[in-house]
């Protein structure tokens, strides 16, 4: 490997296209090929390349860019219901990847992907990026040192825009992004194994469809995601976590929150501005006493995406598992447990009823 990262990505939509924005901050990296079906996307990467397009190799597919990019790592941001076509050829090859969320769409695809990458000795990465913005990995840390004693409770809150249009208007389909509760919420299901150091037992969710899209058509069918929703998830050792969503919520001032309740005392994380409130226990008649601290984001990686900076803060620790200089820090492994709860979460919204996390593992087609 070259002193100078090489970079691949496939996929250039609007992810694909934040990835490279952020590459370009790297120091010793350069994007080398991008690889991409269509025509338009392929124009997007090339004004987001700027000066730095005429060096870049242009493939239609993984396949040909797995062959001919000579790359040392390669970005998978294409529709998550291809990841699994996109990935086999990368698979078989010695470089490094990291494949956006959700890893898979279904339990069969997220195994066999994890079966391929533990036969590798090449970093395999998947991209969750909520746990690299700089407040929430900060409220991670907190929490792990027994900021609040012992955690009982964990909530979570995204209100947010809704889903943006994609090419081909893929994101509109359960069948291609896996459900709302798989594309969307595996963040926060990532987030939820992460902090609590457990895994989940038990999902009950209630959500449906009832603002964004119901006057969408295409080609005659009406889309099917999730608008909004509650999920609770009871975990092995007693933790009790619940995610709020709502995508009809543009005006919210914070658009993620996260409430992490112990023995001891409450923390929270506000994002933006990226505040954390750290709120002990008191006596109920006396003053409360909370604490706010702001957590800097660097003001580049803040404009070189929509994830208030957490897509820096991934491949900074991406390219140092690359280099051999620090251990993966999500895995394959990550990336199908966080698939798992959002495929329970799915089907108990459909089927109005709590659903036992073995129920999922036991039928891996879903």
């Amino acid at each position: 490997m070259s002193s100078t990262l090489r970079y691949g990505i496939v996929g250039t939509g609007m992810m694909g296209l934040e990835h490279i924005r952020n590459i370009a901050l790297l120091p010793d990296a350069d994007i080398v090929a991008i690889a991409d079906p269509t025509p338009t996307s392929l124009e997007w990467a090339r004004s987001t390349l700027g000066d730095r397009a005429g060096n870049v190799n242009v493939f239609g597919s993984a396949d040909e860019l797995a062959r001919k990019g000579g790359c040392d790592a390669v970005v998978v941001a294409s529709p998550n219901y291809t990841h699994r076509a996109v990935l086999e050829p990368l698979l078989a090859t010695g470089t490094a990847i990291l494949c956006e969320k959700p890893l898979a769409t279904t339990m069969e695809d997220a195994h066999w992907i994890v079966e391929q990458a533990e036969r590798r000795e090449a970093v395999f990465w998947t991209g969750m990026e909520y746990r690299f913005m700089p407040p929430a990995a900060r409220f991670i840390e907190q929490l792990h040192s027994g900021k609040v004693g012992t955690l009982r409770m964990l909530s979570m809150r995204e209100h947010r825009f809704p889903f943006l249009p994609k090419v081909g208007d893929w994101n509109r389909f359960s069948r291609w992004t896996g459900g709302t509760m798989v594309e969307k919420c595996c963040h926060f299901f990532d987030l939820m194994r992460l902090i609590v150091q457990s895994e989940p037992v038990r999902v009950y969710c209630s959500g449906g469809m009832d603002v964004n899209h119901l006057e969408e058509r295409y080609d005659g069918e009406r889309p099917d995601i999730v608008d909004n929703s509650f999920t609770t998830v009871d975990f092995a050792n007693g933790v009790r976590a619940m995610l709020d969503l709502c995508m009809f919520a543009e005006g919210a001032e914070h658009q993620e929150e996260m409430v992490a309740t112990g023995d001891a005392a409450r923390l929270e994380v506000l994002i933006p501005p990226g505040d954390l409130v750290y709120s002990p226990r008191v006596d109920w008649r006396g003053p409360k006493t909370p604490e706010r601290t702001h957590i800097a984001v660097d003001e580049r990686a803040l404009a070189a995406g929509s994830h208030h900076g957490a897509t820096y803060y991934q491949h900074i620790a991406f390219a140092e598992a690359v280099r051999g200089a620090a251990p993966v820090e999500v895995t394959a492994e990550d990336g199908l447990k966080a698939v798992a709860i959002g495929i329970a979460a799915e089907l108990s919204a459909r089927e109005q009823r709590a659903v036992e996390m073995a129920e999922v593992f036991a039928s891996p087609v879903r």
